[in-house]
């Protein structure tokens, strides 16, 4: 199942979100930032994903978050790129700006640099939004991951998150 380079438990999990969905009807997409992609190259490890992943946006920059998703500048010039209220507006800009049933959203301090006193490294938020859900009900966490993981233990770590989110 895994002839590419990514982490087995990474693709394991990709395959149960693909199939799920396909299960029941669902079709979905993705905003990341600090993962840069990482969620979207699973899904598409997956054979026929293309039934099921709709379409990924790499928001890295804070430009790419507004251009891309409609993040208000100023939401993320008073909270911060890694908050929960840009989290949750990347996964509501994914769901009006793709076909997709639900949407996750990532953003965090993936280091070994960029983390504050407020938002050290690890610090990632999730966020997820249902295209047949009111605003209201839409879900966004903070989490703080381990530092002591690293970038590459920090991103592989929000990435298999955000796949859970994905799950029916």
């Amino acid at each position: 199942m895994n002839d590419g380079n990514l982490p087995r438990e990474l693709v394991e999990l990709a395959a149960r979100v693909v199939a799920a969905n396909l299960a029941a009807g669902r079709t979905v997409a993705v905003a990341e930032s600090c993962t840069g992609g990482l969620v979207g190259s699973a899904l598409t490890e997956i054979a026929g994903s293309s039934r099921v992943f709709d379409r990924g946006f790499v928001t890295y920059s804070n430009e790419a978050k507004t251009e891309m998703l409609g993040v208000a500048p100023d939401l993320i010039d008073t909270f911060g790129a890694v908050s929960v209220a840009v989290a949750w507006a990347m996964a509501d800009g994914a769901i009006r700006r793709s076909q997709a049933d639900v949407a996750v959203a990532i953003t965090g301090v993936a280091g070994p640099d960029g983390g504050s006193p407020n938002k050290p490294v690890g610090t990632v938020v999730f966020a997820v939004a249902r295209r047949d859900d009111p605003d209201e009900t839409a879900n966004a966490e903070m989490k703080h991951l381990d530092p002591a993981q690293g970038r590459g233990g920090i991103r592989l770590q929000a990435a298999l998150v955000a796949l859970e989110l994905l799950l029916p």
